[in-house]
Protein backbone atom coordinates (compact mmCIF):
# COMPACT_ATOMS: atom_id res chain seq x y z
CA UNK A 1 0.00 0.00 0.00
CA UNK A 2 1.17 3.38 -0.53
CA UNK A 3 2.05 5.31 2.08
CA UNK A 4 0.42 8.20 3.25
CA UNK A 5 1.52 11.63 2.66
CA UNK A 6 -0.27 15.00 4.23
CA UNK A 7 -3.53 15.96 5.60
CA UNK A 8 -7.02 14.87 4.58
CA UNK A 9 -10.39 16.57 6.02
CA UNK A 10 -14.08 14.68 5.80
CA UNK A 11 -16.70 17.38 5.33
CA UNK A 12 -20.03 16.61 6.93
CA UNK A 13 -23.39 17.63 4.94
CA UNK A 14 -25.84 19.73 5.78
CA UNK A 15 -28.11 16.70 6.30
CA UNK A 16 -25.04 15.39 9.33
CA UNK A 17 -23.99 12.65 7.27
CA UNK A 18 -21.01 11.83 5.72
CA UNK A 19 -20.09 13.96 2.49
CA UNK A 20 -17.87 13.15 0.31
CA UNK A 21 -14.20 13.47 1.49
CA UNK A 22 -11.93 15.67 -0.10
CA UNK A 23 -8.41 15.39 -0.17
CA UNK A 24 -5.20 18.06 -0.93
CA UNK A 25 -1.67 18.82 -0.53
CA UNK A 26 -1.40 22.60 0.81
CA UNK A 27 1.15 24.19 -1.55
CA UNK A 28 1.56 20.87 -3.54
CA UNK A 29 -1.76 20.60 -5.67
CA UNK A 30 -1.63 21.31 -8.95
CA UNK A 31 -4.58 23.79 -10.31
CA UNK A 32 -4.32 22.69 -14.04
CA UNK A 33 -3.81 18.23 -13.26
CA UNK A 34 -7.66 18.63 -12.23
CA UNK A 35 -10.02 17.11 -9.78
CA UNK A 36 -10.34 13.68 -9.40
CA UNK A 37 -13.46 11.67 -7.99
CA UNK A 38 -12.07 8.07 -6.82
CA UNK A 39 -15.40 5.80 -6.17
CA UNK A 40 -13.97 2.89 -3.37
CA UNK A 41 -15.37 1.27 -0.54
CA UNK A 42 -12.13 -0.61 0.05
CA UNK A 43 -10.62 1.42 3.08
CA UNK A 44 -7.10 0.62 2.00
CA UNK A 45 -7.14 0.47 -1.41
CA UNK A 46 -9.03 4.00 -1.58
CA UNK A 47 -6.35 5.45 0.74
CA UNK A 48 -3.75 4.60 -1.41
CA UNK A 49 -5.31 5.90 -4.59
CA UNK A 50 -5.99 9.03 -2.55
CA UNK A 51 -2.59 9.97 -1.57
CA UNK A 52 -0.64 8.38 -5.21
CA UNK A 53 -3.22 11.32 -6.66
CA UNK A 54 -2.97 14.38 -4.25
CA UNK A 55 1.12 13.12 -4.34
CA UNK A 56 0.41 13.62 -8.19
CA UNK A 57 -0.64 17.04 -7.71
CA UNK A 58 -4.33 16.14 -8.31
CA UNK A 59 -7.25 17.54 -6.01
CA UNK A 60 -9.31 14.09 -4.99
CA UNK A 61 -12.49 13.78 -4.15
CA UNK A 62 -13.53 10.37 -2.73
CA UNK A 63 -16.92 8.97 -1.92
CA UNK A 64 -17.40 5.77 -0.81
CA UNK A 65 -20.68 4.51 -1.82
CA UNK A 66 -22.97 4.92 -5.55
CA UNK A 67 -25.14 7.64 -4.04
CA UNK A 68 -22.30 9.57 -2.89
CA UNK A 69 -20.48 9.10 -5.87
CA UNK A 70 -23.77 10.41 -8.09
CA UNK A 71 -24.11 13.64 -6.00
CA UNK A 72 -20.32 14.71 -5.77
CA UNK A 73 -20.32 14.15 -9.79
CA UNK A 74 -22.96 16.58 -9.87
CA UNK A 75 -21.94 18.80 -7.26
CA UNK A 76 -18.01 18.96 -7.41
CA UNK A 77 -17.34 18.66 -11.36
CA UNK A 78 -14.58 16.29 -11.47
CA UNK A 79 -12.22 16.08 -14.62
CA UNK A 80 -12.20 12.36 -14.55
CA UNK A 81 -14.10 9.62 -12.35
CA UNK A 82 -12.34 6.30 -11.40
CA UNK A 83 -15.10 4.24 -10.48
CA UNK A 84 -15.54 0.76 -8.45
CA UNK A 85 -17.58 -1.63 -9.85
CA UNK A 86 -18.40 -3.40 -6.52
CA UNK A 87 -19.99 -0.88 -4.53
CA UNK A 88 -22.07 -1.50 -1.22
CA UNK A 89 -25.52 0.40 -2.67
CA UNK A 90 -25.14 0.08 -6.39
CA UNK A 91 -22.31 -1.32 -9.05
CA UNK A 92 -20.33 0.46 -10.94
CA UNK A 93 -22.48 0.17 -14.21
CA UNK A 94 -25.72 1.66 -12.59
CA UNK A 95 -23.58 4.55 -11.43
CA UNK A 96 -21.66 5.39 -15.21
CA UNK A 97 -25.42 5.23 -16.63
CA UNK A 98 -26.70 7.64 -14.12
CA UNK A 99 -23.10 9.92 -14.74
CA UNK A 100 -23.41 9.52 -18.43
CA UNK A 101 -27.56 11.04 -18.10
CA UNK A 102 -25.90 14.10 -16.71
CA UNK A 103 -22.80 14.60 -18.44
CA UNK A 104 -21.82 12.72 -21.63
CA UNK A 105 -18.28 13.41 -21.25
CA UNK A 106 -16.54 13.51 -18.31
CA UNK A 107 -13.94 10.19 -18.63
CA UNK A 108 -14.53 7.73 -16.58
CA UNK A 109 -12.22 4.82 -15.68
CA UNK A 110 -13.63 1.82 -14.11
CA UNK A 111 -11.94 -0.30 -11.75
CA UNK A 112 -12.84 -3.88 -11.64
CA UNK A 113 -11.59 -7.02 -10.28
CA UNK A 114 -13.31 -9.30 -12.92
CA UNK A 115 -11.24 -9.91 -15.92
CA UNK A 116 -13.97 -11.37 -18.41
CA UNK A 117 -14.18 -9.91 -21.46
CA UNK A 118 -17.79 -9.50 -20.97
CA UNK A 119 -17.87 -7.89 -17.75
CA UNK A 120 -14.99 -5.14 -19.66
CA UNK A 121 -17.16 -4.94 -22.42
CA UNK A 122 -20.34 -4.00 -20.83
CA UNK A 123 -18.67 -1.38 -18.69
CA UNK A 124 -17.49 -0.13 -22.12
CA UNK A 125 -21.08 0.08 -23.39
CA UNK A 126 -22.79 2.09 -20.45
CA UNK A 127 -19.84 5.11 -21.02
CA UNK A 128 -16.72 3.89 -18.95
CA UNK A 129 -13.63 5.25 -21.41
CA UNK A 130 -11.76 2.98 -20.22
CA UNK A 131 -10.80 -0.16 -17.25
CA UNK A 132 -8.14 -1.53 -15.03
CA UNK A 133 -8.19 -4.69 -13.42
CA UNK A 134 -7.42 -5.27 -10.36
CA UNK A 135 -4.91 -6.10 -9.25
CA UNK A 136 -3.35 -3.09 -10.82
CA UNK A 137 0.19 -0.74 -11.69
CA UNK A 138 -0.28 2.40 -9.68
CA UNK A 139 2.14 3.43 -12.08
CA UNK A 140 -0.04 2.70 -15.13
CA UNK A 141 -3.38 4.04 -13.27
CA UNK A 142 -2.04 7.52 -13.24
CA UNK A 143 -0.21 7.14 -16.55
CA UNK A 144 -4.12 5.97 -17.64
CA UNK A 145 -5.81 9.12 -15.84
CA UNK A 146 -3.16 12.03 -17.32
CA UNK A 147 -3.89 10.27 -20.68
CA UNK A 148 -7.73 10.99 -19.91
CA UNK A 149 -7.62 14.24 -19.19
CA UNK A 150 -4.73 15.44 -21.79
CA UNK A 151 -7.42 13.55 -24.17
CA UNK A 152 -10.16 15.73 -22.75
CA UNK A 153 -8.52 18.69 -22.66
CA UNK A 154 -8.00 18.47 -26.71
CA UNK A 155 -11.64 17.84 -27.28
CA UNK A 156 -12.70 21.32 -25.50
CA UNK A 157 -15.87 21.74 -27.68
CA UNK A 158 -15.28 24.58 -30.42
CA UNK A 159 -18.72 26.45 -31.44
CA UNK A 160 -19.22 23.95 -34.18
CA UNK A 161 -19.13 20.16 -33.29
CA UNK A 162 -16.23 18.80 -35.80
CA UNK A 163 -17.72 16.08 -37.87
CA UNK A 164 -15.51 13.20 -39.32
CA UNK A 165 -16.83 12.12 -43.18
CA UNK A 166 -16.10 8.13 -43.20
CA UNK A 167 -17.04 6.79 -46.71
CA UNK A 168 -20.86 7.57 -45.84
CA UNK A 169 -20.36 7.52 -42.36
CA UNK A 170 -20.25 10.46 -40.21
CA UNK A 171 -18.76 10.86 -36.43
CA UNK A 172 -19.55 13.55 -34.37
CA UNK A 173 -16.77 13.17 -32.33
CA UNK A 174 -18.06 16.11 -29.84
CA UNK A 175 -21.31 13.87 -29.15
CA UNK A 176 -19.36 10.71 -29.17
CA UNK A 177 -21.97 9.41 -32.11
CA UNK A 178 -21.15 7.03 -35.31
CA UNK A 179 -24.09 7.40 -38.11
CA UNK A 180 -24.07 4.42 -40.23
CA UNK A 181 -26.84 3.57 -42.67
CA UNK A 182 -28.95 5.75 -40.48
CA UNK A 183 -28.45 3.94 -37.22
CA UNK A 184 -26.74 6.21 -34.60
CA UNK A 185 -24.11 3.86 -32.64
CA UNK A 186 -22.07 5.69 -29.30
CA UNK A 187 -18.70 5.99 -29.12
CA UNK A 188 -16.44 5.67 -26.09
CA UNK A 189 -13.99 8.55 -25.24
CA UNK A 190 -10.91 6.57 -26.88
CA UNK A 191 -12.99 5.28 -29.84
CA UNK A 192 -13.57 8.83 -30.90
CA UNK A 193 -9.88 9.71 -30.12
CA UNK A 194 -8.63 6.93 -32.06
CA UNK A 195 -10.35 7.64 -34.74
CA UNK A 196 -9.43 11.42 -34.77
CA UNK A 197 -6.15 10.24 -34.78
CA UNK A 198 -6.35 7.86 -38.02
CA UNK A 199 -8.51 10.38 -39.56
CA UNK A 200 -5.49 13.01 -39.09
CA UNK A 201 -3.20 10.41 -40.68
CA UNK A 202 -5.54 8.95 -43.62
CA UNK A 203 -4.46 7.32 -45.83
CA UNK A 204 -0.88 6.90 -43.53
CA UNK A 205 0.11 3.47 -41.59
CA UNK A 206 0.42 4.34 -38.11
CA UNK A 207 1.62 1.87 -35.89
CA UNK A 208 0.53 0.06 -32.66
CA UNK A 209 3.06 1.79 -30.55
CA UNK A 210 2.25 5.26 -31.70
CA UNK A 211 -1.26 4.65 -31.19
CA UNK A 212 -0.79 3.41 -27.45
CA UNK A 213 1.44 6.21 -26.94
CA UNK A 214 -0.67 9.38 -28.29
CA UNK A 215 -4.03 7.84 -27.09
CA UNK A 216 -3.39 5.75 -23.82
CA UNK A 217 -0.21 7.24 -22.70
CA UNK A 218 1.40 4.30 -22.46
CA UNK A 219 4.75 2.11 -23.58
CA UNK A 220 4.53 0.00 -25.97
CA UNK A 221 4.21 -4.26 -24.63
CA UNK A 222 4.30 -7.30 -26.58
CA UNK A 223 1.11 -8.73 -24.58
CA UNK A 224 -0.81 -4.89 -24.76
CA UNK A 225 -3.48 -5.58 -26.89
CA UNK A 226 -5.70 -2.78 -25.57
CA UNK A 227 -4.92 -1.32 -29.62
CA UNK A 228 -6.02 -4.11 -31.30
CA UNK A 229 -9.01 -4.64 -29.61
CA UNK A 230 -10.38 -1.27 -29.84
CA UNK A 231 -10.24 -1.49 -33.68
CA UNK A 232 -12.14 -4.49 -33.01
CA UNK A 233 -14.98 -2.64 -31.93
CA UNK A 234 -14.55 0.10 -33.86
CA UNK A 235 -15.00 -1.68 -37.67
CA UNK A 236 -18.34 -3.29 -35.68
CA UNK A 237 -19.59 -0.08 -35.43
CA UNK A 238 -18.30 1.52 -38.35
CA UNK A 239 -17.63 -1.38 -41.10
CA UNK A 240 -20.68 -2.16 -43.47
CA UNK A 241 -18.44 -5.88 -43.27
CA UNK A 242 -16.66 -5.90 -40.01
CA UNK A 243 -14.41 -9.26 -40.66
CA UNK A 244 -13.50 -7.57 -44.70
CA UNK A 245 -12.84 -4.04 -43.32
CA UNK A 246 -13.17 -1.54 -46.09
CA UNK A 247 -12.22 1.93 -43.73
CA UNK A 248 -9.36 0.68 -40.97
CA UNK A 249 -7.31 -1.42 -42.66
CA UNK A 250 -4.69 -3.92 -41.22
CA UNK A 251 -0.92 -2.61 -42.25
CA UNK A 252 0.86 -6.18 -41.21
CA UNK A 253 3.94 -6.08 -38.97
CA UNK A 254 2.76 -2.16 -38.53
CA UNK A 255 -0.41 -0.99 -37.14
CA UNK A 256 -3.88 0.46 -38.92
CA UNK A 257 -4.40 2.93 -41.05
CA UNK A 258 -7.65 4.61 -42.50
CA UNK A 259 -9.36 4.75 -45.86
CA UNK A 260 -11.85 7.79 -45.91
Amino acid sequence: MVRRRGPSVEGVGPTGRSAPRCYSRPRMVDETAGRILVVEDDAALALGLVDTLTFEGFEVVHAKTGKEAVEAAATRAPQCIILDLMLPDMNGYQVCETVRGSDPLVPILMLTARSQESDKIRGLEVGADDYVTKPFSVGELVARVRALLRRAARSVAPPAPPVLTIGDREVDTLKQILVADGREHQLSFYEVELLKLLFERRGEPVSRDEILEEIWGLEASPTNRTVDNFIVKLRKKLEPTPDKPRYILTVYGVGYKLVA
